[in-house]
């Protein structure tokens, strides 16, 4: 199976809860794989667990559990911390059932000096390294420290839950890290335990299911929006996205709804360079928006040194909605698509549009069916599975990340496809694939493709299903945005 980060796992656990699969159904099915795994190697003997205040630890808790119901097993539990300290309800309750499961011994740890005067080290056969896990940040403080030092003096075999403490995935080579026998990872082989540096930490490494279901990962989820980009509390003006937003001509509606949608999304700007003859319409809507105005009625060839400008001062251009299908329009597009640096296409911006786009530059677009068909030049077919690999490979190819949208939007940049199964009927009234695609945009400025494209498609259809609650059939695509904001605070 295909290795994946771990910031993407802990996405994948939040999507398995969210599914129905509780916390602690997945904690008990990782700490019962770690304690086969030494059932497996030993019949009996000691086994000293050094345990974290958090669900690495909780984990080794279960281990613990399992082991003394097992019996042949002296098994000792150092816990960095006081228990009232315990990070997670999970954890919290795994140590509390250590008192009824017939453990040795049971001791909070509370300065690094009692770690350094215990006696029990030479005494195990085997050490649990429940430490920190892939949670690390920062530098590592004491005891944790005192503990990896002392776990790897110790001389004895070394299973580490997870990855070695210390392992920091976030910054390559470790200062200080537990050189483990055996790590056991969960679910998936993990990208970090792979690069080269990490062998020497890790020792062998095993994979243990813990009965993650398969829509977990295919689905868009809660969990993926943990993962996005927030924003700083010393971000400074423009850090959280400079938004253009090209379009207009035909329609003045379709580029206000992407530009109210981006700013509600957080962009810090956004900018519409929409033609004159509905500027001064466009500004109307917001003194919120910078707008630009085009000479003339619709986008052409003759405004693009004007958009080369514009594109300097910007992270993310949304070209499309409400722009038109005049030919001087799609060849003001083709030539304005290879100068930048990252770019939502959408609505009319797909139509006569060339993959690929050329430059070097990100893309992402975000077609209905209908579109898709044209730009693939085949016919959708109904099942879903069949959709997922024609877009997976039309994006291959095409080299840009493609959000098909429909009742279950198939999100993919080539390589993995994801689902999203949020949304409503209501949605299909115009204007929501406006509010999309600047969702989307105001993502793609501070975050990868896939992660902007697939967040996107959430964020717009959990909004739209709040809205739809409230609206019922007379939803509108204002309605949307105005729930924006609600799905946005729980990040």
């Amino acid at each position: 199976m295909k290795a994946i980060t771990f910031s993407r796992m802990k996405a994948i656990d939040m999507n398995c809860v969210y599914l129905g699969v509780s916390p602690q159904q997945l904690m008990e099915n990782a700490g019962g794989g770690v304690a086969r795994e030494i059932i497996s190697r030993m019949d009996s003997g000691n086994v000293l667990i050094i345990a974290g205040r958090g669900n690495n630890g909780g984990d080794s808790f279960v281990a613990a559990r399992h082991l003394a119901a097992k019996g042949g097993y002296r098994i000792k539990v150092l816990l960095l911390g006081r228990r009232s300290a315990i990070r997670t309800e999970e954890s919290r309750l795994n140590f509390s059932m250590l008192g009824h499961s017939g453990i040795s011994e049971i001791r909070e740890i509370l300065d690094s000096s009692e770690l350094k005067a215990y006696p029990g080290w030479d005494e195990a056969d085997i050490i649990v390294d429940a430490v920190l896990g892939s949670g690390i940040k920062g530098s590592i403080r004491e005891p944790a420290s005192t503990a990896i030092d002392l776990i790897n003096r110790a001389g004895k075999f070394v299973i580490s839950v997870d990855a070695p403490s210390g392992l920091d995935p976030g910054t390559g080579v470790p200062e200080k890290c537990v050189k483990a026998d055996l790590t056991l990872t969960f679910h998936r082989m993990k990208e970090e335990l792979l690069l080269p540096y990490a062998g020497q930490f890790t020792g062998d490494v095993k994979v243990t299911g813990i009965g993650i279901c398969r829509d977990a990962e295919d689905l868009v989820g809660p969990g993926d929006l943990m993962n996005l980009h927030r924003r700083s509390p010393v971000s400074h003006k423009g850090d959280s996205g400079r938004i253009l937003i090209i379009g207009g001509g035909p329609y003045s509606g379709a580029p206000v709804f992407a530009a109210m949608a981006a700013m509600r999304t957080g962009a810090d700007i956004v900018t519409l360079a929409v033609p004159d003859s509905i500027a001064r319409t466009v500004a109307s809507f917001s003194p919120n928006f910078i707008v630009s105005g085009l000479q003339g009625d619709h986008l052409g060839p003759g405004h693009v040194p004007e958009i080369r400008s514009l594109l300097d001062s910007h992270d993310v251009v949304v070209i499309g909605p409400g722009l038109g299908r005049e030919q001087e329009t799609q060849k003001a597009v083709a030539q304005i698509l290879p100068l930048c640096k990252r770019a939502v296409i959408d609505a009319d911006g797909l139509y006569g549009l060339s993959l690929p786009a050329g430059g070097s530059g990100g893309f992402i677009i975000t077609p209905h069916a209908a579109e898709f068909s044209r730009l693939a030049g085949e016919r959708l077919p109904e099942g879903i599975e069949d959709k997922k690999d024609i877009v997976c490979a039309f994006s291959r190819e095409k080299q840009a990340v493609t959000l098909l949208k429909g009742s279950v939007d198939v999100v993919s940049d080539g390589r993995d496809v994801r689902l999203n199964r949020t949304g409503n009927a209501g949605m299909t009234v115009g204007g929501t694939g406006d509010v999309l695609a600047g969702i989307v945009g105001a993502l793609f400025a501070v975050n990868g493709a896939m992660d902007a494209a697939c967040c996107g498609c959430l964020i717009n259809g959990m909004a739209g299903d709040l809205a739809f609650e409230e609206k019922g059939q007379g939803l509108l695509a204002s309605d949307i945005i105005e729930r924006i904001t609600d799905v946005m605070k729980g990040l």
